[in-house]
């Protein structure tokens, strides 16, 4: 009998991303008119926006920058004493603590670290529920958070970050996180093209591929490749291509299958350019205490997308911050 391989479950869910644009008013009316997030409040740095079912007061904090990436991530602790105990796992792991954190209307105290790579989390408990604010953003079903607009993603699904090493990101994320590893890519020359993370029973959370754009981490703070928002069917995200279109949004690639994790996808690029995808994941979940993760050989990936879609090189070297000078396109796959 294989031993459980969900160590924690002390954190609950993805909470937040925080992403950063140079083209602030751009981002927001993309977020806001086009893909269908509501907004929950603003002020002159900052604007902190929900997909119609988000149950909390924000899932993407967009800040106004000079560069464009990622911010922070955020995760909701399952409560108060599982919140302590990964703090307290995270202070003794070695890796980089930023400490206490208590300045965001969407939640209370978090305890932020880093990643080797640049990269800052922060894990939360108490959190600031949705309210409508208007007639017209309450839902016609009570059980559902808001109305709808726009590409109307339902939720925050995940996020993929970029590193120069797979293995030491996977360390950092079991140790800090207590997270669990669903599906891998392991590369010819011995070692990870990609790892994709669940803290839950989701499939995943949080993945974490290669870098092939040349972005050196110690100086840039860390790289995004995407956040991904989710929708209810796969119809919702050919009927969102439509609306991109329309509306000259740049359609990077899909709509399509993954191979990995099997998700139907949509990839664009907001107007500051960080990468955004609408996917739909079906009805898998993780449901095994001792879930094996899935391997993928180098073979298998360089056949493409689930149905022979060749992945397009801008899907391995393009990332934010951008990178003035980019090395070679390394022709591993990493989704």
């Amino acid at each position: 009998m294989a031993a459980p391989t969900n160590p924690s479950f002390d954190l609950a869910h993805l909470g937040h991303v925080e992403m950063l644009t140079d083209r602030f008013e751009d981002s927001l009316d993309f977020f806001t008119r086009v893909f269908g997030l509501k907004l929950s409040h603003q002020d002159g740095r900052s604007a902190w926006l929900r997909a119609w079912d988000d149950y909390e007061f924000h899932s993407l904090k967009l800040t106004r920058a000079d560069t464009t990436g990622v911010g922070h991530v955020a995760y909701r602790a399952a409560s108060p004493e599982a919140l302590a105990r990964r703090a307290a796992a995270i202070e003794a792991s070695g890796f980089k603590t930023h400490g206490w954190v208590d300045d965001d209307p969407g939640h209370g105290p978090a305890f932020r670290f880093e990643d080797p790579f640049g990269h800052v989390f922060e894990i939360y408990y108490e959190t600031r529920w949705w309210e409508p604010q208007e007639e017209a953003e309450k839902a016609a079903l009570k059980n559902t958070a808001s109305a709808f607009t726009g590409a109307a993603p339902r939720r925050i699904d995940h996020l993929n970050l970029l590193s120069s090493d797979v293995t030491e990101f996977r360390r950092f994320m079991e140790t800090c996180l207590g997270a669990r590893v669903t599906e891998m890519i392991q590369l010819d020359n011995g070692r990870l093209g990609g790892c994709w993370f669940t803290i839950n029973n989701k499939t995943y959370d949080l993945a974490c591929t290669e870098e092939h754009g040349g972005g050196q981490f110690k100086d840039m703070g860390g790289r995004l490749h995407h956040v991904t928002y989710a929708a209810d069917q796969r119809e919702d995200i050919l009927r969102a291509a439509d609306l991109f279109l329309q509306n000259g949004v740049h359609i990077e690639t899909g709509p399509h299958k993954h191979a990995v994790q099997g998700t139907f996808f949509l990839y664009v690029w907001e107007p500051a350019g960080n990468r955004v995808e609408l996917a739909n994941a079906g009805a898998r979940l993780i449901l095994a205490p001792d879930w094996q993760p899935v391997v993928w050989t180098q073979k298998e990936r360089l056949k493409g997308q689930a149905w022979g879609l060749k992945t397009i090189d801008t899907f391995h070297t393009h990332g934010t911050p951008p990178v003035t000078a980019q090395r070679p396109v390394k022709k591993e796959e990493t989704e």
